[in-house]
């Protein structure tokens, strides 16, 4: 089930899923990447681009800011995979096209 969350304009969420925030910041920058919250931790994720394609996913820290555990990394690795397309539309339209981005709470688990 899908249902609208609140969006701020400076940090727009894309996604809410138990209790993970999926996030671009507004002043962002190359590679494709977006930020997921959960429990005071956070972790980036970059989606690479080869010939058109999502060739890989990579995961990185934000500096000052705790990583998600291991195990909150991989829920969230997953969802990033499963939707990866999905966030790259949204980068194009939030970043290039500068179109306002929905969020959407996903309710069904993965």
């Amino acid at each position: 089930m899908h249902r609208k969350c609140k969006n701020k304009e400076s940090m727009p969420d894309i996604y809410r899923y138990f209790g993970f925030v999926f996030l671009f910041h507004s002043n962002e920058h190359n590679p494709i990447h977006v930020h997921v919250q959960h429990n005071q931790h956070e972790s980036i994720f970059e989606i690479l681009i080869e010939n058109g394609k999502i060739s890989n996913i990579q995961i990185r820290e934000k500096k000052g800011v705790p990583p998600l555990s291991s195990k909150d990394q991989a829920v969230a690795e997953k969802f990033v995979r499963e939707y990866a397309d999905n966030i790259v539309d949204k980068w194009v339209n939030y970043f290039i096209k500068k179109k306002r981005v929905v969020c959407t709470t996903i309710t069904k688990k993965l």
